[in-house]
């Protein structure tokens, strides 16, 4: 049987059978690791940012790289071939949590894929580092958070900038109120269409290309005929796969908003629209996003069609206004710009002003900080400066964005509750249909 025949078909096993399966697995990898003990780890998805955690993890005294996963077979021997050590290869990720020597899995996948990975990793025994956001609609926000209580499990998001020293010391000034009472935030990602991954165009559907496990990357998503624009690369800009910059960058931004200021969104308008960019994307290239929050409004653009940037290199940034000054930050610096001298335009910039090799708080330092955390946290069992609930929070605002975005019309949300509240269709979406044997 041809591959693209098998689209529908299930996939060839079950994962685990029984309830009681999934707590022996559970219970008898809920340990703490020895000072001097090896990690196992298995890697899932090692196109872009999965090759560079594939390296830093490599170069780790205490870890072992012992499985790959991929469902691009050339991506995949590329990858192993950068190791000492030969690893297991698969493309099926279950492959992976039935390895008694893989303690943890790190996952570098298209978004529709974050939530079955991690939950079935937890049922498994395993820990997880999960790339962001941490799932591809609200609902699997919770159940991976769910699942990590339920099965004791240690989990780290990849918000790296939780662990980069100058976005934790500019978040300590705004809580200690260095520039007054904060009323209003401004978030921007700002390129040109060269950038950012460019102008995909309209390629047609095309044959799957060999040594490809389509059937696996569409996992849970709408069967579909292969289009090099869906796949590697351009995913990112498909409601299927992600939510586009909206939900996939800006959660880095997000979260550092929330982690300042609180999570108590209240409603969110979006506006944009393709203005720019005449290719197959279903994401916006410009947006403009306003949440009600408590005595705050927050205000996020996008745009992919001009990289005019702020102060010559912020091409992402956060301003946070208050009465007394305006602190603005990316992931290159942090800058104060006091309102009592504010016609100077000189900025106050304090100690730390970080800058890695021009990565800073969202570069290679930030997450190697950021993977060692989830290796000690592994070894104390105590939980990591990105844990699930981090995670699920800093999620919610791109996706409420872009569920407003879509309806056409301002979305109200009831942060205690986590719901969408007066909207039934609205409601719906914070949801998906599951391609079988996926549902969740």
């Amino acid at each position: 049987m041809r591959q693209k025949d098998r689209i529908n078909q299930p996939t060839r096993r079950e994962f685990l059978k029984t309830t009681a399966s999934a707590a022996v697995a559970a219970s008898i990898s809920r340990r703490a690791f020895g000072a001097n003990e090896r990690i196992g780890i298995g890697m899932i998805g090692l196109h872009g940012i999965g090759g560079m955690h594939l390296g830093q993890y490599a170069k780790m005294d205490d870890v072992d790289i012992v499985a790959l996963c991929d469902v691009d077979q050339s991506v995949r021997e590329r990858a192993a071939s950068t190791l000492d050590k030969k690893p297991m290869l698969t493309s099926d990720f279950r492959d992976l949590l039935d390895m008694k020597e893989v303690d943890a899995i790190v996952v570098a996948v298209p978004d529709h894929w974050h939530a079955n990975m991690a939950i079935r990793a937890f049922e498994a025994g395993k820990d997880a580092y999960i790339e962001k956001p941490l799932g591809h609609n609200i609902r699997e926000g919770k159940l991976i958070r769910e699942a990590a209580q339920k099965h004791g499990r240690i989990m780290q998001t990849g918000l790296q900038q939780r662990s980069a020293p100058h976005w934790i010391h500019a978040v300590e000034r705004i809580k200690n109120g260095e520039i007054g009472k904060v009323h209003a935030v401004h978030m921007w990602n700002a390129w040109n269409r060269t950038e950012m991954r460019g102008d995909m165009g309209k390629p047609p559907e095309a044959p799957i290309p060999d040594g490809v496990d389509y059937n696996m990357w569409l996992g849970p998503a709408p069967a579909k005929g292969f289009n090099p624009a869906h796949f590697h690369d351009y995913w990112y800009f498909f409601w299927d796969y992600s939510g586009g910059m909206i939900s996939g960058w800006g959660v880095h931004l997000f979260d550092i908003v929330q982690w300042a200021m609180g999570s108590d969104i209240r409603g969110v308008t979006t506006e944009g629209g393709n203005y720019v960019l005449d290719d197959l994307r279903d994401t916006p290239d410009t947006s403009v996003s306003v949440f009600d929050c408590p005595e705050y409004t927050l205000h996020y653009t996008v745009r992919h069609g001009n990289g005019w940037r702020p102060h010559g290199d912020m091409d992402h940034g956060i301003q946070f206004i208050g009465t007394d000054g305006v602190l603005e930050i990316n992931r290159r610096r942090y800058q104060v710009f006091r309102e009592s001298y504010r016609d100077s335009r000189i900025p106050d910039i304090t100690e730390p002003r970080y800058n890695d090799g021009g990565e800073g708080g969202g570069g290679y330092t930030a997450y190697r900080i950021h993977k060692r955390n989830f290796l000690d946290c592994m070894r104390s069992r105590k939980e990591t400066v990105a844990p699930p609930q981090v995670g699920h929070i800093a999620s919610i605002p791109g996706h409420l964005a872009n569920i407003s975005y879509r309806l056409g019309r301002t979305v109200h949300w009831d942060p205690k509750n986590e719901t969408i509240t007066g909207d039934p269709e609205a409601e719906k979406m914070m949801t998906r249909e599951y391609r079988r044997p996926w549902a969740l």
